[in-house]
């Protein structure tokens, strides 16, 4: 068992996120088109004498510090399994936005859970560090895997996508939105309208303009179906896209179930231009330049 062991997982932003009307378990059925992107947490795991998370970054005091925490319930859920005591001090360095919509919480997940691992040097196969990612929550297994993915099911069924390169800025709002509230609201507004939700699926346009690595052919194919009841509970984010969109940004839209807004952009000089324009509207908190696929959870040398 070494001393410390350190993980780096990325943020993800769903180039195209359809929903299915509600199940009866309460979940929804998703097409989900991943995408990992260089913004990332740090988890560092540190043999203790019982269970403890710190955290610090510019949202820290918003991370909860105890079981709540997806960090600690990784560790204890593969403690479990390994008929271990879960004595781990978890310290999180958070870059990813709280409750913005980019799986941080997912991410730190997954973080904890390879960095576990690692420090018990358990060698879990990636099977079944999978299927405690998928008992976490339906983003976790993605942010362990990372790249490009469609998930299916809840989320949690992954299967490889081919991806090119492309460059994004994320526009963090005030506070949070709480991923539950989102669904409940999508569901209330497709009540409201009297039609039927259709079958969630990827469309194919789509899947072939992430493959190619044309901005432009993405840009026209995104959409997150969570948006409707993004803005209708943060309508204040209506104005954050326009000023991405004044700013020179191919396509914008709510990541995930929000509050972060993600822009496509044509490259990394785009980006900066974007991110400025945004940063001078006032109409966000800050602003994130980054680009994707990015790698999954990584174990970091020592």
């Amino acid at each position: 068992m070494s001393g410390a062991v350190t993980v780096r997982v990325p943020a993800k932003v769903n180039v195209r996120l359809a929903v299915g009307a509600a199940r009866p378990d309460g979940f929804h059925d998703l097409a989900n088109v991943f995408l990992a992107v260089s913004l990332f947490d740090e988890v560092t795991a540190t043999a203790a004498d019982a269970l403890t998370v710190t955290c610090e970054g510019p949202d820290a005091h918003r991370v909860p510090l105890d079981r709540g925490n997806l960090a600690a319930r990784a560790a204890e859920m593969l403690a479990e399994r390994a008929g271990l005591d879960p004595a781990v001090h978890l310290h999180i360095d958070k870059r990813i936005p709280v409750a913005g919509g980019m799986a941080g919480g997912s991410a730190d997940g997954a973080a904890a859970l390879l960095a576990c691992d690692a420090l018990w040097g358990l060698s879990t196969p990636r099977a079944e560090l999978l299927d405690i990612c998928a008992a976490l929550g339906s983003d976790v297994p993605f942010s362990l895997v990372g790249g490009a993915a469609l998930g299916t099911g809840r989320g949690e069924l992954l299967t490889p996508v081919d991806a090119g390169t492309f460059h994004w800025v994320f526009a963090v709002a005030d506070g949070g939105l709480s991923t539950p509230a989102v669904f409940r609201e999508f569901d209330r507004l497709a009540a409201a309208s009297g039609t039927e939700v259709p079958a969630p699926v990827a469309p194919p346009e789509l899947l072939a303009a992430l493959a190619s690595g044309d901005p432009d052919a993405l840009a026209a194919t995104l959409a997150n179906d969570l948006q409707p009841a993004a803005l209708s509970l943060r309508p204040g984010l209506a104005g954050v896209l326009a000023a991405g969109a004044d700013a020179g940004a191919l396509a914008g839209l709510v990541s995930g179930s929000g509050p972060t807004t993600a822009f496509l952009v044509r490259d990394a000089e785009a980006a900066a231009k974007v991110a400025a324009g945004l940063d001078a509207s006032g109409t966000c908190r800050a602003t994130h330049v980054a680009s994707g696929p990015a790698a999954g959870a990584t174990v970091l040398p020592a």
